[in-house]
This record gives C-alpha cells, sequence and structure tokens, in this order.
C-alpha cells in the first residue's frame, strides 16, 4: 500500500502538471502520469488508480511500462487499462500513429479515405466494446479531414479488405480478436492492396505511434462519426457486391437448388449468421440450420469453452446434436469474426472434425477441378498458383507437381500470404487457393485473407457435388491421398504466460547440450536439417540462410528428420502458446497410414517432451 502522504504529493504532482513521484522509480512515475492524464475513460483510469492505491507496483509496470506490438493479426491483447492492454487509449493513439503514417505515404489520404469494421466484442469492466473502439478510430481520422468508411454494424473480418480494395481506399482497420478468449480484443490493419500490414509497414506504424502519444482534444470524441459529412456507412453497398463476386465461385447453382443434404451452421456467438445465410442463397441452397444458442452475438461466448471452433468436438457439441436431431450430416462452425471455418461429417455415427490440413487438401482439388473445367487449354495452368504457410500441410506442393501449377510457402500468418498475392497479381498470375493450418481459407482472390463465409458455402457446393456422386468428404479426401500421396500432420499447442521461459526454451534449442548448436536427433529420430527463421539460418541451404524472410521478433525453429517426417516448434503472434506442427508423408498408393501415424505421435510426443520440457517449465498442455 503507497502511503497517504505519497498519494497526496502525487496528486499535487498532477495539480502541478509535473511528473509524479509516487512509486519511486521513474520511468514507472511517468507511465503513471501519463496515464492518468490523457485516459479519459473513467473506468479504466480507476484501474490504474486502484493498483496505484494498493502498491501493485508489479502490474502497474507490466501494464504501464510495454507497449504492444505488431503479431501475425495486427495489435492484439487483453482488454484493461494500460499501454500494454487493448482500450480507448490505446486505440486512439494507435490511430494516430496510422494517420501519421498514412499521410506520409498518401498525398491523397484526404480523398481515399479508410475503412473501419468491428466485430460484436465488449467488456463491462472496461467500457469497451468493440463498436466504441471503432468509433475511436474514426474520430482520430476525422478530425483529421479524412473519410471514414465506418460500417453501421458489425462485420465479418474479411469484409473490411474487401471494402479497402473496392472503394480504393488507403488503409483499412478491423476492431476484433477473432477467436481468442472473450477478455481480449485486437486492432488489425490493412493496407490499401487489401492484405494486412507487414515489413516495414508495420514497424514504420509504431514508430509514428509512439511519436504520437498524447491524445488530441477531438480524438475522444466519440459521437463525431454520427454527425460528419466524412462519415459513409459502405454496409448495403459492400455486402451486395460481395455476394454478387462471391457468385463467381458457383458453379453448380442447379445441383445446389435440389440437393437433399442439410447443413448445420453454428456462428459461435459471432457475426457470422446473416451473412453465412445470404451466401447459401447466393449459391442457390435453402438456408443452413442455425444453431440457435450460438447464432446471436454475445461477447461472453457462453456456450463454449473457449470460442475457438479449431478445438474441434469438445466445443462443437451443440452443433453436432442438432444435427443429427435434424438429419444433417454436415457441420459448418465460423469462428466469432467470421474469418475461420470448422467442418465436420458425421461418418459410420461418429462426427469426423477435418483438420484445417485435410479440408485445405480438399478445397484445393476442388478449386482445381472448376478451374480445369472452365480453362480446358493445359498451357493456362502455368499461370496459376496456389499458396500456404510454411508451417501447412505440404499437400498443395504435392497437387502442384503432377498438375502443373505453382505452389508457393510463406512465414506463419495471411498478412504473408496476402503481401503475396498482391506480388502474383501484379505479375499476371492467378492465385486459386491458399490457405494456413489453423482452419484459415481463401478460395478465389476477391479477398486477400481468410474468409470464413467463402469457404463455408464452397465447402457447401463441394459436399452436394461429391454427394452427386455417392461420395461423402472422407472417401473424396482419400482419393486426394490416394493419387497424391498421403499427407499425415499433428499439430497442437502448449499455454506459457512467461516470457523469460519461451526465451530460455528456444535458446536451449540453439545451445543444445550446453554447447553452441542444434540437437542432431530427438528420441533416436536423426534430424538431418534445422531451419531458424528467428536467426536466419537454414542448414539445408548451400549459404545456410532461409530463404523465407527473418523473424527476429518471434521464435520458430524447423526440423527435418531422417524418415521425411518435417517439424516446427513456434510461438503464437497472438496467444500465450507455443505451437508445434508435423507432418509425415507418404508417395501415391500408399495406403498404409497406421505406421505412419504411429510414427508421427511417437516423434511428436518425445519433440515436445525433450525439446520444450513441459512439466520443467511448468508449461500448460492442451486440455480440449
Amino acid at each position: 500500500m503507497i502511503s497517504g502522504h505519497a498519494m497526496e504529493d502525487y496528486g499535487e504532482d498532477l495539480n502541478a502538471n509535473q511528473h509524479c513521484r509516487a512509486t519511486g522509480d521513474a520511468t514507472l512515475d511517468k507511465a503513471i502520469y501519463q496515464w492518468i492524464t490523457w485516459d479519459k475513460n473513467p473506468r479504466t483510469r480507476a484501474q490504474i488508480e486502484a493498483l496505484l492505491g494498493d502498491g501493485n507496483l508489479e502490474e502497474l509496470r507490466r501494464r504501464l511500462c510495454a507497449r504492444m506490438a505488431f503479431g501475425t493479426a495486427g495489435l492484439r491483447a487483453t482488454v484493461g487499462a494500460g499501454f500494454a492492454l487493448i482500450n480507448d487509449l490505446t486505440i486512439i493513439q494507435s490511430t494516430q500513429g496510422m494517420y501519421k503514417y498514412l499521410d506520409k505515404c498518401f498525398p491523397d489520404v484526404g480523398t481515399r479515405g479508410i475503412v473501419i469494421g468491428y466485430d460484436t466484442r465488449g467488456q463491462e469492466a472496461s467500457g469497451c466494446s468493440s463498436q466504441r473502439l471503432a468509433k475511436l478510430t474514426a474520430a482520430v481520422m476525422l478530425c483529421k479531414d479524412v473519410p471514414v468508411y465506418l460500417f453501421s454494424t458489425y462485420v465479418p473480418t474479411p469484409f473490411v479488405p474487401y471494402a479497402v480494395k473496392k472503394l480504393r481506399a488507403a488503409a483499412g482497420v478491423m476492431i476484433t480478436a477473432s477467436h481468442n478468449p472473450k477478455e481480449d480484443n485486437g486492432y488489425k490493419v490493412y493496407w490499401e492492396n487489401g492484405a494486412q500490414i507487414c515489413a516495414p509497414h508495420d514497424k514504420e506504424v509504431i514508430r509514428c505511434i509512439e511519436e504520437s502519444l498524447e491524445p488530441w482534444a477531438e480524438s475522444w470524441n466519440e459521437n463525431l462519426s454520427d454527425s460528419s459529412p466524412l462519415r459513409k456507412d459502405p454496409l448495403e453497398d459492400i455486402s451486395r457486391c460481395y455476394m454478387e463476386e462471391l457468385a463467381s465461385l458457383c458453379f453448380h447453382r442447379e445441383l445446389n437448388s435440389r440437393t437433399p443434404l442439410k447443413f448445420v451452421h453454428s456462428a459461435f456467438h459471432g457475426v457470422g449468421h446473416n451473412y453465412v445465410q445470404m451466401a447459401f442463397r447466393e449459391f442457390g441452397f435453402s438456408p443452413p440450420i442455425p444453431v440457435p444458442e450460438q447464432m446471436l452475438p454475445d461477447p461472453e461466448f457462453p456456450t463454449v469453452s473457449c470460442p475457438n471452433p479449431e478445438e474441434g468436438e469438445s466445443v462443437l457439441d451443440l452443433s453436432f446434436r442438432l444435427a443429427e436431431n435434424k438429419g444433417a450430416r454436415i457441420v459448418l462452425a465460423t469462428d466469432p469474426d467470421a474469418d475461420r471455418l470448422a467442418v465436420a461429417e458425421i461418418c459410420d455415427n461418429r462426427w469426423r472434425v477435418f483438420t484445417g490440413n485435410e479440408l485445405a487438401a480438399l478445397l484445393g482439388w476442388w478449386m482445381l477441378l472448376n478451374w480445369k473445367d472452365q480453362h480446358p487449354d493445359a498451357a493456362e495452368t502455368d499461370k496459376v498458383y496456389m499458396l500456404a504457410t510454411t508451417v501447412s500441410s505440404k499437400v498443395l506442393q504435392a497437387f502442384a507437381q503432377i498438375e502443373g501449377f505453382h505452389f508457393e510457402e510463406t512465414l506463419p500468418g495471411f498478412k504473408w500470404i496476402g503481401n503475396k498475392i498482391h506480388e502474383l497479381e501484379k505479375k499476371g498470375k492467378v492465385v486459386l487457393f491458399a490457405f494456413e493450418e489453423s482452419i484459415g481459407f481463401m478460395c478465389g482472390s476477391m479477398v486477400p485473407d481468410k474468409d470464413g463465409v467463402s469457404a463455408a458455402v464452397v465447402v457447401a457446393e463441394m459436399v452436394s457435388y461429391l454427394n452427386d456422386k455417392n461420395l461423402t468428404l472422407s472417401q473424396q479426401l482419400e482419393n486426394i491421398y490416394e493419387i497424391y500421396g498421403l499427407h499425415i500432420s499433428r499439430t497442437s499447442y502448449v499455454i506459457c504466460y512467461d516470457s523469460p521461459t519461451i526465451k530460455r526454451i528456444f535458446s536451449g534449442l540453439r545451445n543444445w547440450g550446453g554447447k553452441e548448436g542444434y540437437p542432431d536427433s530427438c528420441g533416436g529420430y536423426k534430424i538431418t536439417h534445422i531451419r531458424d527463421v528467428t536467426t536466419g539460418y537454414d542448414s539445408s541451404q548451400p549459404n545456410h540462410k532461409c530463404v523465407l524472410p527473418v523473424m527476429k521478433s518471434s521464435q520458430m525453429v524447423t526440423f527435418t528428420f531422417q524418415n521425411g517426417l518435417v517439424a516446427t516448434l513456434r510461438t503464437s503472434g497472438t496467444e500465450p502458446k507455443i505451437k508445434y506442427y508435423a507432418e509425415i508423408r507418404a508417395p501415391p498408393g500408399n495406403r498404409d497410414g497406421s505406421s505412419l501415424k504411429e510414427e508421427l505421435l511417437k516423434v511428436t510426443g518425445t519433440l515436445v517432451e525433450e525439446f520444450l520440457e513441459p512439466d520443467k517449465n511448468n508449461l500448460v498442455r492442451r486440455s480440449v
């Protein structure tokens, strides 16, 4: 507890407009003073005052003496008071920095404007809903005479990059934390090409934020967007254009209209319900059956342990029960901001939840099948590309080697895929499909980002087509593996809330056994190559340098084993997780997956125990 005299001195310093001396730590005192001076949200201001009154200096340092950085999905953190968290003040600061950088990059930003969207998150304790944060984002831009296309209601995340391209805006911002826990929110930034920003823009925006920390007076005018003539609502036009353009991915409308199949859709208490319903109508389907308990927005996500459909059966039980009751064979689940899609199929009275890698094999096959039907000239295939992140399955690479199109991989995160798409399209190439293993899919290139709405209806049409040929998704996946080779993968994670522990683990991998260098085996399996994207080292390259860009701000090491298995350990860019990914492949025609799966499980289990040492490092194992 800080003494009453110290608190009085602190108040006197505030009145005298001087840096406070409440804690004896000059850096912390300055941060506290800035927060109390700048924050006009009484709830978050009170949180800092309460911590100060309780003398909780450790928590004050955690919240006030660090700032957010752009990860794989922009800025994302817990909602609450402090410069390290998401709140009114940090959103204002971020947008002021954004304005400063946009003004440097685009002389015409005052005519092109910026697109702003938001999901349905909200936290009562801090008074910070996604809608409020979006309106504050708009206020910052409007007070600098930048036109704002602010959606009048919640929208799927992919609507923002779509609108940026359609409206030729300079940039876009989406307020969302996607599938993160309910305590979180985020600030996702898109560039003029519709892709999420990456280097050098992300670092330059952060630099501009740090130069624009003190809020401008009008930045707090949450209601400015209600009265400014520079604010437009793009909802009706963008929804119409999106659905019209989505129809270009529909290849079997007549078949869709007469399919006997029923589909169940869960919106996971997020934004997806209305938009998936519209997409199904656009493709000629009857609307999917919604899971009633999950179809309407609810920031508490009350019916799921976590709002991430990637967790599989444990969070899809309501969908399964409804599907069984209604006689539906397929379950589709979009995450709360509708940019990801989970798919499950009932097979022999058991539900199979497809992994992101398995769905990518099916969707990649489907997109190529329809491309070939429309482009019978084999020479045209040479301009076709498919993309995947480097931690995802290499099944598309196997497709490319046989079918004659091109495959490229990127660093983890759709921001890298989106920017690669822009680069390829400038050269006249066609990107048919792209994915990341964490159930993020891009069918066609109308949106240079993952899109759960379009993926849901494309999957439905694929299912309808296969059903007409007496095939299930599972059966078609086996057909794909027969032609292109069996690809068996495993993806999971451990949770670690302590940054020094994560650094120690990865430092240990680079100094294995106390000596400089990496491990050469794991559980008796010989490691033949190491790629360390954090340091830029790749033993498989003649010059030992990574082909992929170096990512010094995050940890990622890939091990290639003598048996062909490839495994990657990396830190998440959005959550306190160390993720691990592994895949083992067999040549076409090899149907014996049981021995491969057994080998995969053995190696990944040993990799986690030997390299991460969960018990020693107090890591929390995945519980669902």
